[in-house]
């Protein structure tokens, strides 16, 4: 049986949740001020450092007293160099539902060998955030890239609290107006609201963080490139553009670009405003769909950014065979690039709805997602 297939097509095809879909307009040509072949210690390269630093807080609306680090390793990166600094004074709850939330209760008890309460849930659910102590230290991912589930609006984090708070960001910064006085340490890398280019991660750090770094010691070695901390004092030059290693001088230009496009838009209403009108679009395709639905379970902690979808149709013989036929046609075509459900997850769709996605790229795409179903289940009979 042939199905018709749409008539229009997304004039970006490019849906993958990390790397992502560089701003619109994007031109390599406009990355030629890069100071290519230069140190980065020399003051060009310090200059565009510092630069990259001023445009995040300004557009982020990071406090002044906070720092901001440019660190190696992506988001991975800065958020173990957070923990394996910072972990290990008290006592530490890890939130996790979602693979890269295991992947820091893996870092906890396996690397650190600490003594943490865990608290997991499913894919699609959240862990009861009633329930967390945080006169602990307390470790959580704010959206969960792969499992498309975030922290509700209502999540309410103590301004008195004993612990410090470790947030990994990197599917939620520029997509998510965060409370930047209930956060004492944030990650989050180039490569995904703002669609900039991997290995790069930001290391957010409150002044209690710095209290803290500058006064505990941890019992375990680091290693040099996590380091913070020289004779007891917070090594300040990696947060004024002095980087621990060398930093790819052509992705902070793309980062700088950016940054400027983000302003153009609006600053960060105008990013979140953009991500919440895609993701608008796919919840109305989901509810006029009765064979699809959102793999988060609860509406107030769908992500904005990584949407996740399941089938839910009962003539599907077989799941995960079925949704990796269906992102392999979409991609196939040319419409939906990369939009197959993360390794670990359930088996469906993941759809990048941040900032520099356009809606009506969303929308002239689920029309062939709705092909591509119809197609597939008509090859199963």
């Amino acid at each position: 049986m042939t199905i018709a297939q749409p008539a229009a097509r997304p004039a970006n095809p490019r849906f993958s949740s990390g790397p992502c879909a560089k701003p619109p307009k994007f031109d390599l040509a406009r990355l030629a001020d890069a100071p290519l072949g230069r140190s980065h210690r020399a003051a060009p390269g310090k200059a565009k450092l510092k630069e990259a630093i001023e445009k995040t807080r300004a557009i982020l609306g990071i406090p002044e007293d906070y720092r901001i680090g440019i660190v190696p390793g992506s988001d991975t990166g800065a958020y173990e160099m957070a923990m394996w600094n910072l972990l290990g004074e008290r006592h530490v709850e890890m939130l996790a539902w979602e693979s890269f939330g295991s992947g820091w209760v893996t870092d906890a008890i396996k690397q650190l060998k600490l003594d943490a309460t865990v608290k997991t849930a499913d894919y699609g659910e959240i862990v009861d955030l009633a329930s967390v102590n945080f006169d602990n230290d307390v470790c959580f991912t704010w959206n969960g890239t792969t499992s498309g589930v975030r922290v509700p609006a209502a999540f309410d984090i103590p301004a008195d609290r004993k612990g410090l708070t470790l947030c990994d960001a990197t599917s939620a910064a520029f997509a998510v107006d965060l409370p930047w006085d209930r956060l004492d340490v944030t990650t989050y890398s180039w490569q995904k609201v703002l669609g900039g280019e991997a290995a790069h991660g930001m290391l957010i750090l409150s002044p209690r963080a710095v209290e803290r770094l500058e006064s505990y010691t941890p019992a375990w070695p680091l290693p040099k490139v996590f380091r913070l901390t020289k004779g007891g004092k917070l090594i300040e030059g990696i947060f004024v553009g002095e980087t621990i290693n060398t930093p790819s001088m052509m992705c902070v230009e793309d980062y700088l670009l950016a940054l400027d496009w983000a302003q153009d838009v609006g600053g960060l209403n105008g990013l979140i405003g953009r991500a919440d009108a895609n993701t608008a679009a796919i919840t109305r395709f989901v509810e006029a769909h009765d064979w699809v639905d959102f793999l988060a379970v609860d509406p107030a902690t769908r992500s904005n950014t990584s949407v996740c979808l399941k089938f839910t149709d009962d003539r599907i013989a077989d799941g995960p065979a079925f949704a990796k036929a269906v992102a392999k046609r979409l991609g196939d075509e040319d419409v939906a690039l990369d939009i197959g459900a993360y390794r670990d997850a359930p088996p469906g769709l993941r759809i990048w709805c941040g900032a520099t996605v356009e809606t009506s790229d969303i929308e002239a795409m689920l029309p062939w997602l709705a092909w591509a179903f119809e197609t597939e289940i008509a090859n199963q009979t």
